[in-house]
C-alpha cells in the first residue's frame, strides 16, 4: 500500500506485488558524499547507480522510500521518443543540440532494458514493442508521418493500416497506427527497487523517510539538511520530479503535476488473454487526454488515464476507465476489477524534459510529460555525467534556464480548466 496518499488512488497493483522491500533506514547524522541525490525515482536511482559505477560516492535521499512516487504507479509502458518526432526536435533545439537528444531519446529504452540485464533486476520485462493507436483519420496521418521521420533518423518504427492493428490488439476501434519496435513493458515498482539494490550493492548509501528540509552551501560544498541529520557534498542532484514540494519553491512552480489513474483487474481467464493484445504489446492512443493499457504478467488487464486533483472527479474517471475498457473489449464485461491507483506525473509548459542548473553545484532534471521510464531513466546518466565533470555544453541534453509557470499559484485551476479544454477538442476530433 502507498502511504501517506489519499485513499482514492492507493490500491496500487504494483505494490502489493512488489517483489523487493522498499525498506531503507532513515538518515541520522551526518553522511559525507561526492555527490548527494534528493529523489529515489527512477531520474535519482538511475544517476545514484551511473555515480557509483564511476567511482564517485553517492548518497541518495527520498522522503518516502525509493519507487513511491510516479515511478513506482505508472502503467510500465517503456516508451521512446520525446514530444516531437526527429524534424521537430531539430527544428526547435538545432541540429547540434537535436541529434543529441534525438539519439538519447531513441537510445533510452536500451539503456533500460541494459540496466536491467547487468544487474539482474526482476521487473518483468519484455520487449514487444509499444503501440500508438490512431482513434482519427487525422491522428493517423499524423502517426505515419512519425513512423516515417524516424525512418529517416535511425528507424525504429512501423506504420499499421486498420486491419494490423486490429490484429494486434483485438479490438476495432482504431483505424491504424505505428509500432514502436523499441519499447516494452515492465513491472515500474519493481525496476525501481531492482535499481535501488543494485545502487546499494555498488556502495549507493540510501535513506527513506528523509525529506531534504534545506539546502546550503559553506566553503564549496553543501549542506542537505534533514529530520535527524544531513548530508554533506560536492555537489547535489534534485531529482523529485511531481513531487519537488518546498525544496526549491521555483522548481516545483516549473512544472504542472498532474495525476494519472489506473485501474486493473483480476487475472484474465487464458481464452480472454489470447483476446486482447495477444503479442504482450502496450498500447497509448493518439488522443490529447490519452488512454493506455497492457496486461501484466499475470494476465491482469491494465486501463490508464488523466485524473483530476478533485477526488470525486478521479472516482467518475476510474469508472469512465472500466466502461471504456469494457467497450473497446466487451469480453471484460462482469470481470473483477481488483486495483485502482494514481500518482502524479510533472508537465512541462513545452512538453519536453527540462535539464535545469539551479546553482552552480545543483543540477535537476524533470518533466516527463508521462515518458518516464525510458527519459527519465536516461535523463539520469546525463545528471550523473554533469556531476562526475561533464561539461554541459558536452551533455546529450541542452541546460535551459528555470522559468516558473504564469499563475503557478493557480496550478489545480490551470489543469481542470486544461483537461475540460482538451475533452472538447477529443470529442471534435480536432
Amino acid at each position: 500500500m502507498i502511504s501517506n496518499e489519499t485513499p482514492v488512488i492507493a490500491n496500487s497493483l504494483w505494490s502489493a506485488t512488489a517483489a523487493y522491500s522498499s525498506e531503507y533506514p532513515q538518515l541520522v547524522g551526518e553522511q559525507q558524499s561526492d555527490v548527494a541525490v534528493i529523489g529515489a525515482g527512477f531520474t535519482g536511482l538511475s544517476a545514484a547507480l551511473h555515480l557509483a559505477e564511476q567511482g564517485l560516492k553517492a548518497v541518495l535521499i527520498d522522503a518516502q522510500h525509493p519507487g513511491w512516487g510516479a515511478s513506482g504507479r505508472n502503467g510500465g509502458q517503456i516508451n521512446v521518443g520525446l514530444k516531437d518526432g526527429p524534424t521537430g526536435i531539430k527544428t526547435k533545439f538545432g541540429d547540434l543540440w537535436g541529434n543529441r537528444m534525438i539519439r538519447m531519446a531513441g537510445e533510452a529504452a536500451d539503456l533500460v532494458f541494459d540496466l536491467i540485464a547487468r544487474h539482474g533486476i526482476e521487473c518483468d520485462a519484455k520487449r514487444p514493442g509499444w503501440l500508438r493507436a490512431a482513434h482519427t483519420h487525422k491522428t493517423l496521418s499524423e502517426l505515419h508521418k512519425l513512423a516515417e521521420d524516424w525512418d529517416n533518423h535511425g528507424g525504429g518504427m512501423i506504420q499499421l493500416d486498420q486491419s494490423e492493428m486490429q490484429r494486434l490488439t483485438g479490438t476495432e476501434a482504431y483505424h491504424g497506427g505505428v509500432l514502436d519496435r523499441r519499447g516494452g513493458v515492465l513491472h515500474p515498482l519493481n525496476y525501481a527497487l531492482g535499481l535501488a539494490e543494485a545502487g546499494r550493492r555498488n556502495g549507493v548509501e540510501i535513506f527513506g523517510e528523509t525529506p531534504a528540509n534545506q539546502i546550503t552551501s559553506e566553503a564549496g560544498r553543501f549542506r542537505i539538511e534533514t529530520p535527524k541529520g544531513a548530508v554533506i557534498s560536492e555537489k547535489v542532484l534534485i531529482c523529485t520530479n511531481a513531487y519537488s514540494g518546498d525544496l526549491h519553491l521555483r522548481l516545483s512552480q516549473s512544472v504542472l503535476p498532474v495525476r494519472s489513474v489506473q485501474v486493473a483487474t483480476s487475472p484474465l481467464s487464458d481464452n480472454v488473454r489470447q483476446t486482447i493484445l495477444p503479442e504482450g504489446n502496450a498500447l497509448s492512443d493518439a488522443r490529447r487526454l490519452l488512454l493506455y493499457f497492457r496486461q501484466d504478467a499475470e494476465g491482469r488487464f491494465l486501463m490508464g488515464g488523466r485524473g483530476t486533483y478533485n477526488d470525486n472527479s478521479t472516482l467518475k474517471q476510474i469508472e469512465r476507465l472500466k466502461r471504456i475498457s469494457v467497450e473497446l473489449f466487451p469480453q471484460l464485461s462482469g470481470v473483477q476489477w481488483e486495483y485502482e491507483w494514481g500518482g502524479f506525473v510533472a508537465l512541462t509548459r513545452d512538453h519536453y524534459p527540462h535539464l535545469h542548473e539551479l546553482t552552480p553545484g545543483v543540477m535537476t532534471g524533470l518533466g516527463y510529460n508521462g515518458r518516464g521510464v525510458a527519459i527519465a531513466t536516461a535523463m539520469g546518466r546525463v545528471l550523473a555525467k554533469w556531476a562526475a565533470g561533464t561539461k554541459a555544453d558536452e551533455l546529450e541534453f541542452p541546460v535551459t534556464p528555470l522559468k516558473p509557470l504564469p499563475f503557478s499559484f493557480a496550478k489545480e485551476t490551470l489543469v481542470e480548466a486544461e483537461i475540460l479544454r482538451l475533452k472538447l477538442l477529443d470529442k471534435l476530433g480536432l
